[in-house]
């Protein structure tokens, strides 16, 4: 720590940081632009001066740079000299020179960065009146608007994209005063991570698409504090509500999580909250007809379809909430309460839950995983299956230049100093896969293989490591040569990260890395294991030890089941489709409930509207085993047109089940808001009691107040309604939560605070704001990060896996596992945006295999697979061993269920 001297006054700081970081940890408010918490130093845009003097006695001092200026003890320092001000207020006048005057029209304006710098810096007059610079725009795909005519040229987006997120199609084009920003030609940016230009853009150059086509000011939005819910990262988010639709979402800080960045899929996937063939009344099957029903109404069908038979089973649901799927529980009782996993991937779960907590091993939260200096990935396609931790495995990787830096005592923020030390070198990065992937591109080595010699390859690895692991038998010599390089630059690291999960569909990669982590911990080496999960809430779901959906179906083949509840899940996705149909004619009534029209719903006959992350509460579970907490952001029933003769019912499951469970008279519970629920969920399960701490009560207040869901600027009450009428009814009142629909509540930026809905403080408008929420710029939060750990590592040692896979066989026609970071994840797949993303469904084939079949790249292929039929276009790819058919699972039509299955035929098309 050093003491600085500012203002008059003294100040204990990171010895660390640079003066600009050290002031805003402080709190005080210096205008800034090229410099960024998560980006470093490069002093483009000199917005940052303030005076520093020798010492007490100077009183003239000189002008520094303060994102480039290194926190020395004893520095003196003044932000407010008049001669500071004035160098600030014409260096903004210089970067406006060519800026447009057009933030009525602009998307940024009220969050917008630049504004909020310009009034800091008091600069209101503009004397320049002569032709500004213009450029053409580009069209960079749907997810970003460019207007590059806005740009004052700090280089963050350049810098963002290309060095942090190791992207190739972008770069900075021309000179002096003509810099451009953009692609060699137009075209939608490549990256996954493209979106965060929005936010790391200080201007109005890049802006959100998807929000311009619904556009409204930040000030008029609605928010509340979110979590993502498209893969089992669990990102946190600040979705935005204007007139009862999801108008834009953006990121939520969390210093242990995403801290400053999301995927593009979190960021832009929300469209199906807004789709309009969403079920909005609970309906009911008449015949061959549907009956819309009140919710009494829906309640007493449930209740009677229930009543009828002798036995009800209850289906829940990965991508529901540990609270929804607790009262299906209830109702149900916990004997016929089934999972709704599939029977591999629920084994897969509880084995990677066991060995989390049996024995010592350590998961590292996202934020962690930037400091390890060695990576193995295991069997996982990250960048499509969990796209944020890809991220975070760049920014591991990079290490080696920070470290060489630090070797160097060059500080860690100047980072133009850091690339040229560095000469892009890397820690190691080893991939096993198989096929090509998106971290190839930083990775030292790349095996490809089927998941069976994967594995072998990983045992392997384990034995080298430590000879009381299980050893391998007739491995090639290809691979022990690629095994001995794995096994030397893993010993030489001092840190090492595994990273693997549930999405290849094969229980020995999991068991070979955690053979691998428990090889190096013997080696005394610092060593972390981070599971990728398939769903938001796979890991919640698990820790309910429910049985699989095969159990279900099972009982129902049985012919013991009568009536059938299933929460949040479309079957199809989670079991073969003609069991799904023979089980179907077994039972008397099927009652789905649900946010989205889902292919179940066909065989319903009761439908029950459920409310989607945006309307609704819930606690859901990441990779890691973080229960965190999304809050909803607006009631849909608000905005109801009065003169429909039937409103809309989107209520959480929960309320729904709890509805049902009471009509029924099942028992004394009284669960009129979600605390109810939670309090009695812990006492069903002990063992998640950390669950009451993921997120404030109910009875939550600060100084009196609850949590403002809207910025104080909101334009009023009578603008919530104005689509439909200038006469209001009473704003909704929230029970369930420590936030009120109104701008009339808490928003400052105290301590106490955790659960933030927006970013906002006083003067910082833009997402820059998260700097007056943070205990230092760039670290937690001041009250703690968000969400809480439920699974602890135990002080013990488990064993060895010693049941070693055989090597490969080519059986022929086996399909091989293609995820999709757009098109794979159910909910999203149903958004416009991310349609046009996807990618057309195909079948991949070895060359050899396709010359077998007589057929070429591009031709369609029909498979067969237990009596479904599949037509798809053939992609080639020579990584794919012999036997192999690559299917993109997940994509609409092909089930994730067909992993590691045969297809039963196959034939050409002639077209």
């Amino acid at each position: 720590m050093a003491i600085i001297h500012l203002e008059g006054k003294s100040y204990e700081v990171n010895r660390d940081d640079n003066l600009l970081q050290a002031c805003l940890s402080l709190g005080f408010d210096i205008p800034y632009f090229c410099w960024h918490p998560a980006l470093g130093s490069i002093g483009a845009c000199r917005q940052c001066a303030v005076k520093q003097y020798q010492n007490m006695e100077d009183k003239n001092g000189r002008l520094v740079i303060s994102c480039m200026t290194p926190v020395h003890d004893g520095s003196v320092i003044s932000i407010d000299d008049p001669e500071t001000k004035i160098f600030r207020k014409s260096v903004l006048e210089c970067l406006m020179t060519n800026h447009p005057h057009d933030c009525p029209v602009c998307a940024e304006g009220g969050h917008c960065h630049l504004q909020d710098m310009t009034v800091m810096t008091g600069h209101s007059i503009r004397n320049y009146r002569f032709t500004k610079r213009t450029h053409n725009n580009q069209e960079l795909g749907p997810f970003l608007t460019h207007e590059m005519n806005r740009c004052i040229v700090c280089y963050r987006c350049v810098r963002y994209y290309k060095n942090y997120a190791n992207g190739t199609d972008f770069g900075v084009y021309g000179t002096s005063n003509n810099i451009y920003f953009g692609r060699t030609e137009n075209g939608a940016l490549e990256s996954e991570f493209s979106g965060n230009l929005i936010e790391v853009c200080p201007t109005g150059v890049f802006t959100d698409k998807t929000h311009s086509e619904r556009y409204n000011r930040k000030w008029d939005m609605q928010f509340s504090p979110s979590i993502c819910l498209q893969c089992s990262v669990g990102c946190n988010t600040s979705p935005g509500e204007r007139y009862g639709e999801v108008r834009r979402i953006e990121n939520r800080y969390n210093g242990n999580v995403n801290h400053y960045f999301l995927c593009d899929l979190g960021r832009f996937g929300y469209g199906y909250v807004n789709l309009k063939n969403r079920p909005r009344q609970p309906q009911q099957r008449l015949g061959n007809d549907w009956i819309t029903l009140t919710s009494e109404e829906a309640i007493k069908a449930a209740a009677d379809l229930l009543s009828r038979g002798i036995k009800s089973i209850g289906i829940g649901s990965p991508r529901a909430s540990l609270e929804s799927n607790y009262a299906l529980r209830k109702l149900v009782g916990a004997s016929n309460f089934y999972s709704g996993i599939e029977a591999g991937e629920l084994s897969r779960l509880h084995l990677i839950q066991r060995i989390l907590s049996e024995g010592s091993v350590y998961t590292p939260s996202l934020r962690e995983m930037e400091s390890y200096d060695a990576v193995l990935i295991l069997g996982e396609d990250v960048t499509q299956t969990a796209a944020r931790i890809a991220l975070a495995l760049r920014q591991a990787v990079q290490g080696k230049a920070r470290a060489m830096a630090d070797s160097h005592r060059i500080p860690k923020w100047q980072s133009a100093a850091i690339e040229n030390i560095s000469q892009r070198a890397k820690y190691p990065l080893f991939i096993t896969s198989i096929d090509c992937t998106r971290l190839d591109d930083i990775a030292a080595l790349s095996y490809r293989a089927p998941v069976a010699d994967q594995a072998r390859l990983g045992f392997a690895v384990a034995h080298a490591l430590n000879n009381h692991a299980p050893a391998v038998k007739n491995l090639s010599d290809s691979v022990c040569r690629l095994v001995e390089v794995i096994v030397q630059a893993l010993t030489k690291a001092k840190k090492i990260l595994i990273v693997t999960g549930s999405n290849a569909g094969y229980t020995p990669l999991i068991e070979a890395s955690a053979n691998i982590e428990k090889a190096l911990k013997a080696n005394n080496i610092e060593v972390g294991l981070t599971f990728i999960a398939s769903e938001a809430n796979s890991m919640g779901l698990a820790m309910m030890n429910a049985l699989s959906i095969d159990d279900a179906l099972l009982e129902i083949e049985k012919n013991k089941v009568d009536s059938v509840i299933v929460l949040e899940n479309d079957l199809y996705r989670h079991a073969l489709a003609i069991r799904i149909d023979a089980a179907m004619t077994k039972i008397s009534s099927l009652i789905v409930i649900d946010h989205q029209k889902t292919a179940i719903m066909d065989k319903a006959d009761l439908i029950l509207s459920a409310a989607s992350f945006a309307e609704g509460n819930g606690t859901v579970v990441n990779q890691e085993g973080r229960a965190q907490r999304f809050f909803q952001v607006y009631d849909p029933l608000y905005y109801d047109n009065p003169d429909h003769n039937t409103p809309s019912v989107m209520l959480d499951s929960w309320r729904w089940l709890h509805a049902i469970y009471s009509f029924l008279e099942r028992g004394q519970i009284d669960w009129t808001k979600l605390d109810h629920v939670i309090q009695s969920f812990v006492k069903s399960y002990p063992y998640m009691k950390k669950v009451l701490d993921a997120a404030p009560d109910s009875m939550f207040r600060i100084k009196g107040q609850k949590i403002a869901r809207e910025p104080h600027r909101y334009s009023g009450r009578t603008a919530m309604r104005a689509n439909i009428s200038v006469h209001e009814p009473r704003q909704p009142q929230d029970q369930d939560t420590a936030f009120t629909f109104s701008m009339e509540g808490y928003s400052g930026t105290l301590k106490e605070r955790q659960q933030i809905p927006f970013a906002w403080a006083p003067g910082w408008n833009s997402p820059q704001a998260w700097n007056k929420f943070q205990d230092e710029v760039g670290g937690n939060l001041r009250h703690g990060d968000p969400g809480v750990r439920l699974i602890t590592a135990g002080k013990g040692s488990r064993s060895y896996f010693h049941a070693i896979p055989p090597a490969y066989q080519n059986t022929h026609w086996v399909v091989a596992p293609y995820y999709h970071l757009f098109g794979s994840e159910e909910m999203t797949q149903r958004s416009p945006v991310i349609q046009s993303h996807m990618p057309e469904t195909y079948v991949i084939l070895n060359p050899e295999d396709a010359s077998h079949l007589e057929v070429n790249s591009g031709m369609i292929l029909e498979l067969t697979f237990l009596e479904q039929k599949l037509l798809l276009t053939v992609r080639l790819s020579d990584n794919l061993k012999s036997g192999q058919i690559g299917l993109p699972l997940g994509l609409p039509g092909i089930s994730p269920v067909m992993n590691g299955r045969k297809v039963d035929f196959i034939q050409k098309i002639n077209r």
